[in-house]
């Protein structure tokens, strides 16, 4: 009698959009373990411009005094997820599993070669997320297949006073797609919901951020993948962003061993949000550093 198969979501009969959302009993890992999210990364960025005076619509949101930051910092990335309910609308289907998923991620800019300023952390952005994942299994034209749906409530905020309070709460429509194992799509639809407080620290953020968010992946080969996402506003007066990203996988010898999810990590991004204090401010960022992916 052959042994059952191990559950394992790196397992590479699947799919890679398949492992990391644990669509099908093969790729399930279970509940509560900690998995990558977005890549954790540290990385050296330069910009055409730095924000030293920030700025919003809404009264008692502008910084009264301008602080001589530079336009070249470090970027530190954090970004984890765990799975906490499954089969929630899959309990009477063999091999598909539907998912709960919480997921947070920090990014935050920090000014290192600021050293007249004391070297401070110009902004951090903090972003925690409730997501459900629905294995949408249908073939799509030219060797497509549409592998997932999903709905996310997301909330993102910089946790500063007044005046540099910044945040937004949005409800998101997901879904991914995918051809073998060189391409896949994945997209996202959001509306932005109400501030409870009535008070809205950003009003123009959907204009300028965006409301849909569209990327693109390309595995060139085992060790190297190439990414583009584009932001819209869905509006006329497009506001919106563009992001090109190369990855270069280290580790094949060495200390890291051959499955290392350690990453060369190159970055073009051009518009706005590139954080949440530069939500109105378009920026062109240069971002070269380390990303750990697929831990």
């Amino acid at each position: 009698m052959a042994a059952p198969e191990a559950h394992n979501c790196k397992n590479p009969r699947f799919s890679e959009l398949s492992r990391y959302w644990e669509l099908e009993a093969g790729s399930d890992c279970g509940t509560f373990g900690i998995r990558g999210y977005r890549p954790i990364s540290l990385s050296w960025i330069g910009s055409d411009s730095v924000n030293e005076l920030p700025d919003s619509p809404t009264p008692g949101h502008t910084a009264s005094t301008a602080t001589s930051f530079k336009t070249t910092e470090m970027r530190i990335g954090l970004s984890v997820r765990t799975k906490i309910a499954q089969g929630l609308l899959t309990q009477r289907e063999a091999f598909k599993r539907d998912s709960l998923w919480f997921a947070y991620s920090q990014q935050s800019n920090w000014q290192l070669f600021s050293g007249d300023l004391s070297r401070p952390f110009r902004t951090t952005d903090h972003e925690p997320e409730l997501i459900y994942i629905y294995p949408t299994d249908l073939a799509l034209p030219w060797g497509w297949r549409l592998r997932y749906s999903g709905l996310s409530l997301n909330h993102q905020s910089n946790g500063q006073p007044l005046p540099l309070s910044r945040s937004w709460n949005r409800t998101m429509l997901l879904a991914g797609m995918e051809k073998g194992n060189a391409f896949h799509v994945q997209g996202k639809l959001w509306y932005r919901t109400p501030d409870g407080d009535g008070v809205d620290d950003n009003p123009d953020i959907a204009d300028l951020i965006g409301r849909t968010e569209l990327t693109g992946v390309w595995n060139v080969n085992p060790n190297n993948a190439l990414s583009a996402t584009v932001r819209h506003s869905l509006r006329a007066q497009a506001g919106g962003s563009v992001k090109l990203e190369w990855l270069r996988k280290l580790g094949d010898s060495g200390f890291t061993g051959n499955n290392s999810g350690l990453r060369f990590h190159t970055q073009l991004f051009t518009g706005y949000g590139d954080s949440l204090i530069d939500y109105n401010r378009r920026r062109t960022v240069l971002s070269v550093g380390l990303s750990l992916v697929d831990w």
